[in-house]
């Protein structure tokens, strides 16, 4: 439950940051504007980094829990659940 409370933390972390920067990115003197598409297009970026690091950990994942519990894995027993004793 931690590790999923620190996942969490750590996403918020990774969105509410960006949209503070650019909340806080136009300064203070007339004449200086803040291009909103860049700043869009900048978002969207780092957003779809993070969307592609944590699809591949978790397709990693995936792959390797089928490759280490697949049926033919030389150490895979059945489980007591699954009724037959080896």
């Amino acid at each position: 439950m931690k590790k999923l409370v620190g996942l969490f933390l750590v996403l918020a972390v990774i969105v509410v940051i960006p949209a503070i920067e650019s909340a806080f990115a136009a300064g203070d003197e007339p004449g200086e504007y803040l291009d909103r598409r860049v700043v869009i297009w900048n978002l969207f970026f780092r957003m779809m980094t993070v969307a592609f690091t944590v699809g591949a950990v978790v397709a990693g994942t995936m792959i390797w829990q089928v490759w280490r519990f697949r049926e033919s894995h030389p150490k895979a027993k059945p489980t007591p659940y699954e009724g037959t004793d080896w």
